[in-house]
């Protein structure tokens, strides 16, 4: 109800410093300027009296609290977002470090693979010509005595003609009975 003196005092101030009013026209509803403050003095009387600047003053706080609120909001999502970047470059450099270890491990690795592949290539290598010296002298003893066998053949042939030529009967004889008697000698 305050409210209200205090606008019909400030209502009468404004009429009393209306030019039409000091220029002895009184108060008429002809008077244009006269209606127009009439109708704002109703106007925000009717808002004073329904409590409407307090209710705009709440709306505006909750408003006002409700982009507080948003701020603080995106203020923590940055930060969150900001530690979230930071844990996923320590992670990506982790990651990297790793990356760098595995492919370090898998060129060592690699070096030693080579190295074994080295070695067991000349082990097979010098297994091989082992083998192949073997069958060599292998291969050569068979020929020395196969010349000798042949050797042996000839020479026991050549000895066949010869003796036949100059063997006769009873000293062909003599020699089987000698041989005979000295297998019968070895065999017993």
């Amino acid at each position: 109800m305050r409210n209200l003196s205090r606008l019909s005092v400030l209502a009468l101030a404004m009429l009393a410093a209306n030019p039409a009013f000091a220029a002895g026209g009184g108060i008429s509803l002809k008077n244009t300027d006269f209606v127009v403050l009439l109708g704002l003095l109703v106007f925000i009387g009717i808002l004073v009296y329904f409590k409407v600047p307090g209710m705009i003053g709440k709306m505006l706080d909750s408003r006002a609290e409700g982009i507080e609120a948003e701020l603080n909001e995106a203020r923590a999502l940055r930060e969150e977002a900001q530690s979230l970047l930071a844990s996923y470059e320590r992670k990506q450099r982790e990651v990297q470090e790793q990356a760098d270890r595995i492919v370090e491990a898998a060129k060592e690795e690699a070096t030693i693979a080579a190295e074994q592949a080295r070695a067991d290539l000349e082990v097979s290598l010098a297994r091989r010509m082992a083998a192949a010296e073997d069958q060599i002298a292998s291969a050569q003893a068979a020929a020395i005595k196969e010349v000798r066998d042949q050797s042996v053949s000839i020479a026991i042939a050549a000895a066949q003609d010869v003796i036949a030529k100059q063997l006769t009967a009873a000293d062909a004889n003599a020699l089987i009975d000698g041989a005979i008697t000295e297998v019968e000698a070895k065999l017993h």
